[in-house]
């Protein structure tokens, strides 16, 4: 079994007690990247509802080998139905992005799309020139890739969002 999966409880248990000490800084990130018609009252709320429900439901486990949704610290593989194409996002908080590893904010425009998606749920995917019909084909734990940085947020942020896809 993949070492990664034994990593993936104890990943979410510590995202959300970093989603806890850091709620404001990711709050006024959320709220200054996110327009207004976009915003969902009370997301972080939500989010950690998903996560709570994510490892309530894998309790008796100590990994999880079954990721339904997208989430903080998953690849998500999407089908560009037109093209035939797919394409890999990991999910991740704004000081780990890496567009050139494909490593996304989960508030980042794509990001918040794929948020809280289903495999094998179809979206139209809003981009910049237009909207692309995306499938979600797979969706698998990559937290063992990224590192929840303890000293917070707050010199993170100075011009994330021009770096956001």
């Amino acid at each position: 079994m993949n070492h990664s999966f034994h990593q993936s409880n104890e990943y979410f248990t510590q995202q959300l007690d970093y989603i806890d000490e850091n709620i404001k800084e990711l709050t006024n990130l959320y709220i200054s990247s996110t327009p207004i018609q976009e915003r969902l009252k009370h997301f972080f709320n939500i989010y950690v509802l998903e996560v709570e429900d994510l490892l309530k439901v894998n309790q008796k486990n100590n990994f999880i080998s079954l990721f339904p949704k997208v989430v903080i610290g998953t690849k998500v593989t999407v089908l560009y139905d037109e093209e035939s194409e797919t394409e890999d996002f990991v999910i991740c908080f704004p000081e780990q992005i890496d567009p050139d590893r494909g490593f996304i904010s989960f508030l980042s425009p794509v990001g918040r799309q794929l948020l809280f998606k289903n495999i094998g749920e179809r979206i139209s995917l809003k981009i910049p020139t237009g909207e692309l019909q995306v499938t979600i084909k797979e969706i698998s734990f990559v937290g063992h890739l990224l590192e929840l940085d303890k000293r917070g947020l707050s010199d993170c942020f100075e011009d994330s969002s021009a770096k956001e896809i």
